[in-house]
């Protein structure tokens, strides 16, 4: 008998981008750093589908598991607080739930999540931070997603570590023209690699720290550092196999699953 596997065709990407009104300074630039970062992505020899979220006090997703080439220029409408948790957690439970659903083998062989946010959390009313901790190391531990965590204004290193991310999946960027096309620039190559032929998957393989160094520390010259790195690219470390799919139970024990999991295995 045959192994179910999941489609290593099939790519999903997922966006959430930040919308509050502090981001009205870069909001130009950060829909054309985006739309950048999807054309970069449709160079891809894959079947790349795209779920597009923004947050502010509230979330909404703009559209789900979209055919990347009917994928609308995106457009920002800055406004509200920053409820960075309660929309980490929303989209990824939901497409965890929508995986979930599907047979075996029409799930995607790739997933990634981006995230952008030019602020610290402060209006959340949902998630914890621990929930939404436990959740993502979830997701990257038991079924390799690969998660990319963009933050300007802060140590996106510091605060991406704290939420569960390495520190090689997150970049610092400056809130400022240069900083938004170099963040976007790099986020669109470190996840073209992660989707290149031969690949099998997760960042979070050993020497993973050499993919996207575009981190820094608080202080000038960190963020200087960042910005100019950025702008370069780096060849990964062979990424190691995975399986999408499963979603915490309940918010308050994310370690549950609504789906049962199944190993990856080779025919």
């Amino acid at each position: 008998m045959g192994v179910t596997m999941t489609d290593p065709a099939q790519s999903l990407i997922a966006v959430l981008l930040d919308r509050s009104g502090s981001m009205q300074s870069i909001k130009s630039d950060t829909e054309g750093g985006l739309a950048a970062f999807f054309e970069e992505q449709r160079k891809v020899e894959k079947t790349v589908r795209v779920t597009f979220a923004q947050f502010d006090t509230e979330y909404e997703c703009l559209y789900s598991n979209t055919p990347l080439e009917q994928v609308p220029p995106p457009v920002l409408y800055p406004r509200g607080g920053t409820a960075l948790y309660d929309a980490i957690g929303k989209l990824v439970t939901d497409i965890g739930a929508e995986l979930a659903s599907r047979p075996e083998s029409d799930r995607p062989g790739t997933v990634i999540v981006v995230i952008l946010t030019d602020g610290h959390e402060n209006s959340s009313r949902e998630w914890t931070h621990s929930a939404v901790r436990s959740l993502i190391q979830q997701q990257q531990n038991d079924y390799n997603w690969d998660f990319l965590f963009l933050g300007a204004n802060m140590d996106a290193v510091q605060i991406g570590t704290e939420l569960g991310f390495g520190p090689q999946q997150s970049i610092t960027y400056g809130a400022a023209p240069a900083g938004v096309q170099g963040v976007f620039r790099a986020a669109g190559a470190y996840s073209s690699r992660l989707q290149a032929p031969g690949a099998t998957g997760s960042a979070r393989a050993a020497g993973a720290a050499a993919r996207c160094r575009g981190s820094a520390t608080s202080s000038e010259a960190g963020r200087a550092r960042a910005r100019e790195e950025t702008l370069r690219t780096r060849r990964p470390a062979a990424p190691r196999p995975w399986e999408p799919g499963g979603v915490p139970r309940e918010r308050a024990a994310p370690a549950r699953s609504l789906c049962r999991r199944s190993a990856w295995r080779r025919r």
